[in-house]
């Protein structure tokens, strides 16, 4: 039964994901927002809210090329309630707020979306020029001047304690890119990045990128938007879809300067996302993780207890408990290994999915009722925990 003072996600849309897509920043996100539409079964005059992370970024807009104004703008929208900053813990984040938004009565019906336009960016220079600074300030002047300016590098760093103090090997971290690789086969949504199946022995064999990350440890530059229609609980009888309950939602940031905290963000909103829910990791039936870096969903299944801190690459160890048919299965769409950098909204759009039934032949078996949904890991995170009930 659905509650009046709650927020459901109730349509789900994609673009095309792809590397150096010709089609606009707004094209794309329009095609997303378009097919979330559609099947929440809602018009624009419905609509009231918008949200994003991290909002339009003019000096870098190949990660955020389009903001909440320009959607308002396009779509025609009557706003009563926007947000599009990226001072929140995460991109997961602003899902979160705009749940709170419609449980404190200030929208009905808002549009979530992250637009990612960072492969077209670099290949156009002209179009979108990158940010030239003269001198180097800040955190940077301690990782810039040795060339780590990458977060694969500032994530090595964690991943090297999990083998020099627990054992991890990378046949063990492995299991994250090889999982990623046979789920994104059977998303159409991941034909630009991920062709033809990996084998233990070519990750291997693949050049390291940062001690302990290979090449198919990081996620691939893409072009794509991801939207999520959240709806009031009173407001149900306007949608067509099976609405999934944001039934809790946590989130925390630990020094943006990555000046290596003994733990990441992770570690603090795991606790927190289950304080604020009568379910349990038992309760749970697919994780959709983070995977910027590979490390990165091995740290969130010790964040969320479903292993000791410390025994993340133990529970992963050669990979059938997070397979699809496994007892946690795990970015069941690729992830963003296996189906491109989409900065988080991915992960939340295929836990709905999921929780739907209506992933095709990459569903899940068992009728999955619960799921969590992560981004970040670093010095930033945020989780969801979604519900079908």
């Amino acid at each position: 039964m659905a509650l009046k003072h709650e927020a459901y996600i109730t349509g789900i849309g994609q673009s095309e994901v792809g590397v150096r897509l010709a089609r606009s920043p707004m094209g794309i996100t329009m095609d997303a927002i378009k097919a979330a539409m559609a099947d929440a079964g809602l018009t624009f005059d419905q609509i009231d809210g918008v949200a994003t992370y991290p909002g339009r970024m003019a000096g870098f807009l190949g990660f955020s090329p389009i903001g909440v104004d320009e959607v308002i703008e396009t779509c025609g929208i009557k706003a009563r309630w926007h947000m599009g900053g990226g001072e929140i813990p995460a991109q997961l984040s602003a899902i979160a707020e705009a749940a709170d938004a419609i449980r404190n009565g200030h929208a009905r019906h808002v549009i979530c979306f992250r637009t990612v336009y960072e492969a077209a960016a670099m290949s156009r220079p002209e179009e979108f020029p990158p940010v030239r600074r003269e001198f180097v300030e800040g955190s940077s002047q301690w990782t810039a001047p040795y060339f780590a300016i990458s977060a694969a590098c500032w994530v090595a760093h964690y991943a090297m304690r999990q083998m020099k103090r627990n054992g991890m090997t990378r046949e063990q971290l492995a299991q994250i890119a090889l999982n990623a690789n046979r789920n994104a086969l059977d998303n159409p949504n991941a034909r630009a990045i991920t062709k033809k199946p990996l084998t233990l022995d070519e990750y291997m064999e693949a050049r390291l990128i940062t001690t302990p990350f290979c090449l198919y440890d990081c996620d691939r530059f893409s072009d794509a938007s991801t939207v999520l229609i959240l709806s009031a609980g009173d407001a149900l009888d306007e949608v067509k879809t099976t609405p999934i309950r944001v039934a809790a939602s946590a989130g925390s940031v630990h020094r943006y300067s990555w000046d290596q905290p003994d733990y990441m963000a992770s570690y603090a909103t795991g606790p927190d996302l289950w304080a604020q829910t009568d379910y349990k990791p038992k309760d749970v039936g697919t994780v959709q993780f983070y995977d910027g870096f590979a490390f990165f969903p091995i740290s969130w299944l010790e964040a969320l207890g479903f292993c000791d801190i410390g025994a993340g690459h133990e529970f992963i160890d050669g990979g059938k408990r997070i397979a699809r048919d496994g007892d946690l299965p795990l970015n069941t769409a690729g992830g963003q290994l296996g189906a491109g950098r989409l900065h988080g909204f991915g992960f939340a759009y295929e836990a709905a999915l999921q929780l739907r039934g209506d992933a095709g032949e990459r569903q899940i078996p068992g009728d999955p009722k619960v799921a969590v949904a992560t981004s970040g890991g670093g010095p930033l995170a945020a989780a969801l925990l979604l519900a079908r009930d």
